[in-house]
């Protein structure tokens, strides 16, 4: 880690040993806040990958026999390491990444909450005693590790993407080689390093960076990779799905989502209004579960608008290292224009530009906290996630009106409702088709809950006592004298 604040650069880790690319090749990190170049990031290249791969396969025969007690107490004492330097960490996540320092720090810790969960899970992989159905037959079902395994995460949650796929892993006794981002390399390296700190056997895990699109096409048919772990965009996600699926590979998916919010007339409208804006606008709205279509009941409507155009114009926008910072820059610059776009067609289709919508300024990728209303469901907009900082609002009349738009959509991840009556909550617990449905509060993404979406935003889950099962195969064992 560098020290006095410093940004440092980045190299691979592999097979216990930090190290640059075997051609010395690196790749810029831009500062999204500055645009200032403030370090470069190994670049690996088919060596690179290779030398992981033949440490992951070592790295797994070392692991698997490793006993879940003792993976255990290895992942709680990293787990304490990444606590004790969350605040160095954060600095440097905000630096790459550009989210407020509180929420880089939180993140931080969050993850150690993650590898604390999965350190439990790890000595809880229970088999089976079957009734055999002569005497003296002995029938066994046993949970055993799939192998080595190849993870591929994005920038917008630097530590968070990967620590659910490491500790999931690492819990059931897999190796792991982590493609991290190459635009925040930083700060998933820094957990990384926790690990290796801890004690982590050689070749257990292993860090890339690099061009995503190579390292995928070459890890994922690798005979070494028993299973693939992807976080990012659906089309991303499809193809990589499929290419998984064409060598058997099994494949956990995390995609993308566009996820409906909906308010009723007899919801607690000052909550709703809290809890959705600092949800909305929570890393410049670069969140794969964050709201994003806004369905409000006709009678409130006008209501909700202006209270959460309000709470938008509030957000304090700037350097994530600045003090009272809400809302840091947009992660990259491809961005800006991005957005730009889908906001000008909303507005082209009859949408109403409350407050925001440009850039802010010409230095730093900062964006203006941005709510659209009355926008029609034929606006791009209300089909293509924004991944950004803008609310999109539009009306219903009826709970059936509501569910069909909101499932209008082939994505399925997140949802969110707030509602005083009790025969409404459990219908859009039942009905909503999304992954996970929070009602009248955002209950998403502790360690202990599922997490993962349904339809085009993939499948499994990276939270609660299902996610091991990704990561174990069952082994049915007979025998008798």
């Amino acid at each position: 880690m560098a020290q006095n604040g410093a940004y440092p650069d980045t190299k691979l880790f592999i097979n216990g040993q930090w190290r640059a690319g075997a051609e010395g090749k690196t790749i810029d990190v831009v500062d999204p806040a500055t645009e200032e170049v403030i370090g470069k990031v190994a670049h690996a290249t088919k060596a690179d990958l290779d030398a992981a791969l033949e440490a992951v396969d070592k790295g797994f025969k070392t692991w698997s026999a490793t006993s879940a007690y003792e993976r255990s107490k290895l992942m709680r004492k990293a787990a304490e390491i990444l606590r004790e330097r969350s605040d160095a960490i954060a600095d440097i996540m905000v630096r790459e990444q550009g989210k407020p320092r509180a929420e880089a720090k939180t993140e931080t810790m969050a993850a150690a909450d993650v590898i604390d969960w999965f350190a439990e899970e790890a000595r809880r992989t229970y088999g089976q005693i079957i009734p055999g159905r002569a005497a003296g037959v002995t029938q066994m079902a046993l949970k055993l590790p799939v192998g080595p395994v190849a993870a591929f995460t994005p920038w917008n949650f630097p530590i968070n993407q990967v620590v659910r796929k490491l500790s999931g892993a690492l819990a059931a006794g897999c190796s792991i080689i982590v493609k991290a981002p190459e635009e925040t390399p930083a700060s998933p390296a820094e957990l990384i390093r926790a690990f290796a700190d801890a004690g982590i056997p050689e070749g257990v895990v292993n860090l890339v960076y690099g061009v995503p699109a190579e390292i995928s096409e070459y890890l994922i048919p690798h005979p070494t990779i028993r299973k693939i772990s992807f976080t990012g965009s659906t089309p991303v996600g499809k193809h990589l799905a499929a290419l998984a699926g064409q060598h058997m590979k099994r494949a956990t998916m995390e995609l993308g989502g566009h996820a409906p919010a909906m308010i009723f007339k007899d919801a607690d409208l000052d909550k709703a209004v809290k809890v959705m804006a600092a949800s909305k606008f929570r890393n410049a709205g670069q969140v794969c579960v964050s709201p994003t279509r806004f369905l409000v009941e006709e009678p409130v409507y006008d209501e909700v608008v202006e209270s959460f155009t309000a709470a938008a114009k509030a957000i304090n926008v700037g350097n994530g290292l600045e003090e009272g910072t809400q809302m840091g820059p947009l992660a990259n610059e491809r961005r800006i224009p991005a957005l730009e776009e889908l906001i000008q067609d909303a507005v082209d289709h009859g949408a109403e530009v409350k407050t925001g919508g440009r850039r802010i300024g010409n230095k730093g990728y900062f964006f203006e906290p941005t709510v659209l209303s009355n926008v029609p469901t034929k606006a791009r907009i209300m089909n293509e996630e924004p991944f950004g900082p803008v609310a999109v609002f539009s009306r219903f009349s009826s709970l059936d009106e509501v569910i069909d738009e909101a499932n209008r959509l082939p994505f399925g991840l997140a949802s969110y409702a707030f509602t005083g009556s009790a025969d409404t909550a459990n219908q859009l617990g039942m009905r909503v088709e999304a992954g996970m449905t929070t009602i009248n509060h955002n209950g998403l993404a502790l360690p202990e809950v599922p997490f993962g979406g349904i339809k085009d935003s993939g499948h499994g889950t990276e939270g609660g006592s299902e996610a091991i099962e990704a990561y174990l195969v069952t082994k049915f064992v007979t025998q008798t004298a």
